[in-house]
């Protein structure tokens, strides 16, 4: 995509035609790295709703439509600040990051919110599929939608910073997806030392962040 689109020079140069290119570009990156961490919780669904109805449909696709509802409103998001960074050239052309010094407050302010009370809030509801059930549970079609928005609106809080990494290293930087999902699927998925493992992830960050920062400086 960064061979074939390229963006204008200036904010003001800007057309509705490449705002839609740029978040679709974000929508598709945030459904594809977020849609498998949430796989846990449409199964828990699915068996709660087979044993309620006896079907799993319409409820679990209505569940996450509205989960990747979220996320393509936090697109839009990113799709706006994107184009601010263009303009102030803190993206290149090729759409990777050119100024050290944002791509190590992005990494320090990914690495800090690890360690925040928010964070763990947001973590433990992603962790415990039939738990987030038993507290949010909403009966019926309109109660399944619902359901996805509150669990997307709790893992947009538990991964948002993350996702700002992208910034940092290049926003078409498949290999920072890989990781970035990866992480996001230990975080959620492991049985044990997970609040270790959300820890040194924050730590791994911060140091990023601080040595970019020194190699800047230095």
């Amino acid at each position: 995509m960064s061979e074939m689109w390229m963006p204008p020079s200036s904010v003001q140069q800007w057309q509705i035609s490449d705002f839609i290119v740029v978040y679709i570009m974000w929508a598709v990156m945030m459904a594809a790295m977020m849609l498998p961490s949430v796989i846990p919780m449409i199964k828990a669904l699915s068996k709660t709703c087979y044993q309620r109805y006896g079907t799993d449909m319409p409820y679990t696709a209505l569940f996450s439509l509205a989960y990747l509802l979220v996320w393509f409103v936090f697109s839009i998001v990113l799709t706006v600040l994107q184009w601010q960074l263009h303009g102030l050239h803190w993206l290149s052309s090729m759409m990777e990051n050119s100024n050290v010094l944002f791509a190590s407050a992005l990494f320090i302010i990914a690495g800090v919110y690890q360690f925040t009370a928010l964070k763990n809030a947001c973590l433990q509801h992603c962790r415990s599929p039939f738990s987030f059930l038993l507290n949010y549970w909403r009966n019926g079609k309109l109660g399944a939608f619902s359901m996805g928005i509150i669990h997307g609106n709790t893992c947009l809080g538990c991964c948002w910073a993350q996702m700002m990494i992208m910034f940092a290293v290049g926003v078409m930087n498949i290999s920072a997806m890989i990781i970035i999902t990866l992480f996001i699927l230990l975080e959620k998925g492991l049985p044990d030392k997970r609040n270790l493992l959300t820890k040194s992830i924050g730590v791994l960050l911060c140091l990023w962040g601080f040595g970019l920062l020194v190699s800047q400086i230095s």
